[in-house]
């Protein structure tokens, strides 16, 4: 254990690790910094063929994320604030797919009147999933499941619950 880190002296022992990560790869990238709010610092990964950093469905960027929070709570003995990673804007891109694909789901609902279940799918982009509906009137989330199975229902609004549902994501 170290010292306590600033969020900026956090964002950048997340970034050395990262930096280092990358290099160990014998890939090439630029990694910068952006402090997002008092609490969170995003790890930003840009360069070309990055696939590898992904992974499918993002399952590689969720561990290198997590895997770089390990790293910074390793060296802190303060609290670890919230550290982000993106590769090559996959973050944003995704969460537009899934918007997009939230509202065409959403469209058939209502269209329908039967509730869809998504597949399973990492917290994050549930959570993308769930605030998307919260703009679709008619329609409304709920999660089901265990991780790493968890998935979003989108149902018609009113539909009878499942007790062991929630929106927590």
């Amino acid at each position: 254990m170290g010292e306590v880190l600033s969020l900026e002296e956090q964002g950048e022992s997340a970034r050395e690790f990262i930096e280092g990560l990358i290099e160990e790869l014998g890939l090439e990238a630029a990694v910068s910094l952006r402090v997002v709010d008092s609490e969170t610092v995003e790890v930003v990964v840009e360069g070309q063929e990055l696939g590898i950093l992904v992974g499918r469905g993002g399952a590689t960027l969720g561990a290198l994320q997590e895997l770089a929070r390990t790293v910074v709570q390793s060296r802190t003995t303060g609290p670890t604030e919230r550290i982000l990673v993106d590769v090559a804007g996959y973050r944003a891109k995704r969460s537009e797919a899934l918007q997009r694909f939230t509202r065409q789901v959403a469209d058939e609902v209502l269209s329908s009147g039967s509730e869809q279940a998504l597949e399973p799918m990492l917290a994050p982009d549930r959570k993308v999933v769930h605030d998307a509906v919260t703009d679709i009137e008619g329609v409304e989330t709920r999660s089901e499941g265990e991780e790493p199975r968890r998935f979003v229902i989108i149902s018609p609004v009113g539909a009878p619950l499942d007790s062991s549902s929630d929106t927590d994501d």
